[in-house]
């Protein structure tokens, strides 16, 4: 099961960034940091389980910047 989860997390990650490679997706759309914010939510709740400190560290604050992105987002979409 941590596997799906793992799967999903990077799934959700790198769909975004392949999109906006291919000029599809702006890093400051909601869609982008909604995707960042739950796929390394996700892998940083694996990274605890784990004991993985370095991913813990690295999902972590890929989590942490992409709320902050997503709540610059919002207020600035309002």
């Amino acid at each position: 099961m941590i596997q799906v989860v793992s799967l999903l997390g990077a799934v959700l990650i790198l769909l975004p960034y392949a999109a906006n490679q291919m000029n599809r997706l702006a890093t400051g759309a909601i869609s982008y940091l909604v995707m960042n914010l739950v796929g390394s939510g996700l892998l940083t709740s694996v990274a605890i389980l784990e004991r993985q400190y370095g991913f813990i560290l690295l999902e972590g604050t890929w989590a942490l910047m992409s709320a902050y992105g997503l709540a610059r987002a919002l207020r600035s979409a309002r």
